[in-house]
């Protein structure tokens, strides 16, 4: 009896213990985001939590690095990438829920200086002269291969005819917003990046808008990874999706490309 007591026992402690590491993963949750939402999805996450008690642990960095992250393993319950390739990518390897993918938020690609700088007001149309603006400085841009943003940057200046005069004064970064802080630091004279990352950043200033024309739509595409049984994910996708999270995101210049839920 002794003996059936304390298996019993054991067998209660054991349960009891795989039912609270449920409980606390159902209290938290992990995103990896594009670099460029960090400002707003921090605000949004921070409200979730308020409203839910879930806290979200959010990793941020080029979609491509994080869609690679994910395929080698990485534990992430939700994926938000910078433009549709990459969320292609994912649904490609069978990296995210397909159904629960969402189109959620648009952006706009700027040009823009250090605060100092004395540009201003640059008309960004076919064969503007990037090359003479930059002097004998450098543009600063994500990596033009595999990060949304550089390749945004580089369909729009190959648009415009321009690119072959660029290339040479590119200074790629590994992200967008190491390619603000080039242009924040000084140490090139123009940059390519989102308008939200500019909105951000004090040491810099929009000196031109690239026309929507001229590069495939920003496209903030994000879902529920196929990795993840946490059922707190629901919970935090629909929230994305509610008018108070729409309100922050509109407050940091990002276009919400859905209908608010209630």
């Amino acid at each position: 009896m002794h003996r059936l007591a304390a298996l019993f026992a054991a067998f209660v402690i054991l349960t009891g213990s795989v039912h609270s590491a449920a409980r606390a993963e159902d209290k938290t949750l992990t995103v990896f985001a594009a670099a460029s939402m960090k400002n707003a999805l921090d605000d949004i996450d921070a409200a979730f939590t308020a409203k839910t008690g879930v806290k979200v642990s959010a990793s941020y960095a080029a979609s491509s690095t994080l869609a690679k992250q994910i395929e080698q393993g990485a534990p992430a319950d939700v994926f938000a990438s910078a433009d549709l390739k990459w969320m292609d990518y994912a649904t490609e390897h069978k990296l995210i829920k397909p159904e629960t993918r969402v189109n959620l938020l648009g952006n706009r690609l700027v040009l823009i200086a250090p605060k100092a700088s004395k540009l201003d007001h640059v008309a960004i149309d076919k064969g503007f002269d990037i090359a003479k603006l930059a002097g004998d400085a450098r543009i600063a841009v994500a990596d033009v291969k595999a990060v949304p943003a550089g390749r945004y940057a580089k369909a729009a200046l190959t648009a415009l005819g321009v690119w072959a005069a660029a290339e040479p004064k590119l200074a790629q970064a590994e992200n967008v917003r190491a390619a603000l802080a080039y242009v924040a630091r000084g140490e090139t004279a123009l940059g390519i990046v989102y308008e939200t990352d500019a909105k951000i950043e004090p040491g810099v200033k929009i000196v031109g808008i690239f026309p929507e024309s001229s590069h495939p739509p920003v496209t903030y595409p994000l879902a529920e990874t196929s990795a993840s049984k946490n059922p707190a994910v629901a919970r935090y996708l629909h929230f994305l999706r509610t008018g108070a999270a729409k309100t922050i995101f509109d407050k940091y210049g990002f276009s919400y490309l859905i209908r608010p839920v209630s």
